[in-house]
């Protein structure tokens, strides 16, 4: 017993210094983003470097997307930091949307993403607040350029 208290003791430690050391106050994030409506997962894995995931769910289908980030304080502002990266994503649509959108890879879309935006970490408070513009095209699957996506992202920290 006194063996798992010391080994969560020193994983919560170690996390706090890696954050830190990290440039931000939190290293794993996790929450939701609004438009269009995903759960995002938001995890730090170097000095200024993170990786976000993203699943989107509507009654169109899902898609997945994974971004790799670079993070930049802001001087004067503590806890604000801007950020670009890019990344891809995956996803399958329905049969509705497919009738609307005839593809010859059957629903499948594949493309690349990219992203640019704020992050705060809300000092005394276990929440980050991200805003961000995520444009992403599409190459397999129905071809097009969506410049619409990204929003306000609303996670819990640890």
């Amino acid at each position: 017993m006194r063996r798992a208290f010391a080994l969560l003791a020193a994983l919560f430690i170690g996390g706090t210094i890696y954050a830190q050391n990290n440039g931000t106050n939190y290293q794993t994030a996790l929450g939701v983003k609004m438009y269009p409506g995903a759960v995002s997962v938001k995890h730090f894995v170097a000095k200024g470097r993170a990786i976000e995931g993203l699943g989107y769910i509507s009654s169109d289908g899902f898609r997945l997307t994974g971004l790799y980030e670079l993070h930049f304080p802001i001087a004067g502002a503590e806890g604000l930091q801007w950020y670009v990266g890019g990344g891809g994503h995956i996803g399958v649509w329905s049969d509705s949307w497919k009738s609307r959108y005839p593809t010859r890879a059957d629903g499948l879309a594949i493309g690349v993403d990219g992203v640019l935006g704020l992050d705060y970490k809300i000092k005394g408070a276990p929440l980050n607040l991200s805003f961000d513009w995520q444009p992403s095209f599409n190459i397999i699957g129905y071809n097009y350029f969506e410049g619409g996506w990204g929003g306000l992202a609303i996670r819990y920290t640890f």
